[in-house]
């Protein structure tokens, strides 16, 4: 790669990357402030609206939400270190979202932002056709004199259909580095028909007269049974604090919901609903709350994000319920998918999901 190096140490003219060239000049910018990073807020959601990997955890509001409180404590320090890439009018063209950070050895750790455990999906932001030319520019950058110390490059929930590990694996070599990819866990996704009747008939037999029977139960239940989906932002605070009571019943989650990791999925609720693609839903029995959902409706498709129940009215199977009319509506309202995301819990095959899966990539430099 030829660089040009500007006055600017964290800028670069990029005349010709490996074997690709740009249709203009382009230059890497360092962004290293949240202020910064929010100045470019609008034109990095329209990039991602056109990245090979589109998913609500690279929005900009929620990879600033995430910042705030470095995942809900995940991580005690952090040091912003985005890359972009624009053209020579300040057109945003590509992005590398990263942070730096220490890691359990004492290692100079470089991530992505939103690593690791609430973010389901994450991923370079860039075309696909820019893909291979933006990160060959980038590792020129992170193996040149100009990068900041980093021992190890360590990325999580890249889905198995990016191009990504494949073009570090190139990169890796080209700069003699070592690279590792190891699958995490399945992301089971449903490719939603047009109408209700024929997803239920893409169902295995057992499973579809299992989910209408749940249904009907319900809806002939002697109490009332009714779902909505909040739509009031002056209510939503109450109906988080709700979603968390519910989501607390299992064990696990109890643990899991620390006071900063509440507050830092308070945040990314309000944050989701603030930018339109906040899906929070509830079963009621008779007035009480018996089930959630925690969604987002992002990109003409469902996330499920996080889920609780109220095990007192389990044999109801209200979490089934609510699921079953979260997918009718959103066939009803067009969209073309309800991503379960990751995890391989079985309720997820049951109603027609189909594994995708997670990967880390590692790279470290060769000793």
């Amino acid at each position: 790669m030829t660089a040009v190096q500007r006055i600017n140490a964290h800028s670069y003219e990029l005349i010709i990357l490996g074997n690709y060239a740009w249709t203009t000049n382009m230059q890497l910018e360092i962004i290293t402030t949240l202020d910064k990073f929010n100045a470019i807020a609008a034109d990095w959601n329209q990039l991602l609206t056109t990245s090979a990997t589109n998913v609500p955890f690279l929005r900009h509001e929620y990879l600033s939400a995430w910042w705030h409180m470095l995942g809900g404590g995940e991580w005690p320090h952090g040091e912003l270190y985005i890359v972009i890439a624009q053209t020579e009018d300040g057109q945003l063209v590509a992005a590398a979202p990263l942070f730096l950070t220490k890691g359990s050895t004492g290692e100079r750790v470089m991530m992505f932002l939103g690593s690791f455990e609430i973010s389901d999906y994450l991923d370079f932001i860039s075309p696909a056709d820019q893909l291979a030319p933006f990160l060959a520019a980038l590792f020129a950058h992170l193996n040149g004199p100009d990068s900041p110390t980093w021992d190890v490059i360590d990325l999580y929930n890249i889905l198995d259909h990016s191009n990504t590990p494949a073009e570090l694996k190139i990169l890796a070599e080209k700069h003699n580095l070592l690279i590792n990819q190891e699958i995490l866990k399945p992301a089971p996704r449903i490719a939603l028909a047009s109408n209700w009747e024929d997803y239920l008939a893409g169902l295995q037999g057992k499973q579809r007269r299992e989910i209408r029977r749940k249904m009907k139960r319900a809806a002939t239940h002697f109490e009332p049974v009714t779902w909505y989906i909040v739509e009031q932002e002056s209510s939503l605070d109450d109906e988080i604090d709700a979603f968390f009571q519910l989501m607390a019943t299992a064990p696990e989650k109890d643990t899991f919901l620390t006071k900063v990791m509440i507050s830092q999925m308070r945040s990314a609720v309000h944050t989701a609903f603030q930018a339109g693609w906040l899906q929070l839903a509830f079963i009621e029995i008779n007035g009480e709350k018996a089930a959630a959902y925690l969604n987002f409706d992002y990109d003409n498709q469902i996330w499920v994000y996080n889920s609780g129940i109220n095990w007192k009215y389990r044999e109801l199977s209200p979490g089934w319920v609510l699921l079953g009319h979260l997918i009718q509506w959103a066939i009803d309202n067009g969209r073309t998918a309800f991503d379960m995301m990751r995890g391989d819990e079985i309720y997820k095959y049951r109603f027609g999901g189909v594994d995708r899966f997670v990967t880390r990539v590692q790279i470290r430099r060769s000793p």
